[in-house]
């Protein structure tokens, strides 16, 4: 049977899967690196999946240097149709932002998919390379949302800059108040970017107007979500949603 492949290209990593109508059959995640030719995504998915079974390809891209090798891989590689999520693509979610040029593909997938599966007005929180909120206004737009430091970055740069802290291990520590040094910088990750997370849907639920539903995804979800009070679930696979329910609309709106 053939299918969709959907693939979030992101700064830091690529999450891909297959769909066979709407259901997700498959799911992979690898590290994005900038410099891959069309060749060696091609080489690469052959790894991973029958490149015969997809007739469509939807690509969200936040590299725009990979955007060009996605086309080769897809012109190449596979019998496919090609939608890039960008400009001009029908996604059926009105954007009320000052250019909707500057909103990355995959913030629109996420507001897509999240208002599609649990109803407007929502709130997405990704966590990715930097933490998205985005915002579906209770009569289903996009209004915008805020860009924070990713867990990831923000870690990385602190061991760059204090010559006595080290990596850690990014897991939930077994109390608030730590013995040790490992133990204090997980308890930092965790329940710092707990709090964060509260304030900003606080504020935004203040603006709104309305107690606004939240939905968290991204690789480091799972670990903050828990641990914070105004998260109340979790979609690991919400892009992936969003470019299919974008597929089918950008075909359905332009046919």
């Amino acid at each position: 049977m053939a299918g969709l492949l959907a693939i979030d290209v992101g700064n830091t990593q690529t999450v891909f899967g297959l769909f066979e109508d709407a259901e997700l059959v498959e799911h992979w995640r690898i590290a994005t690196e900038r410099s891959r030719s069309g060749d060696e995504l091609g080489a690469m998915f052959r790894a991973f999946l029958d490149l015969d079974r997809v007739d469509g390809l939807c690509v969200s891209t936040t590299v725009p240097q990979l955007a060009r090798s996605y086309a080769d891989f897809a012109a190449r590689y596979t019998r496919a149709e090609l939608l890039e999520v960008g400009p001009g693509v029908k996604t059926g979610m009105p954007m009320r932002y000052d250019d909707p040029r500057e909103v990355g593909p995959d913030r629109i997938a996420n507001a897509v998919a999240a208002a599609a599966r649990y109803g407007a007005p929502c709130i997405v929180v990704d966590f990715g390379t930097s933490t998205n909120f985005d915002v579906v206004s209770p009569d289903g737009e996009y209004v915008g949302g805020v860009l924070a430091p990713g867990v990831e970055i923000s870690m990385d740069a602190l061991f760059q800059r204090a010559a006595r802290l080290f990596k850690v291990d990014y897991v939930e520590p077994p109390t608030v108040i730590a013995k040790n040094t490992a133990a204090s910088l997980q308890s930092g990750l965790v329940y710092g970017f707990a709090g964060q997370v509260d304030g900003i849907v606080d504020r935004i639920r203040g603006e709104l107007g309305v107690e606004a539903q939240t939905v968290a995804t991204g690789g480091l979800a799972e670990l903050i979500a828990p641990h914070a009070r105004t998260l109340e679930r979790i979609d690991p696979f919400l892009t992936l949603e969003g470019l299919r329910l974008i597929w089918e609309r950008d075909r359905q709106l332009s046919g």
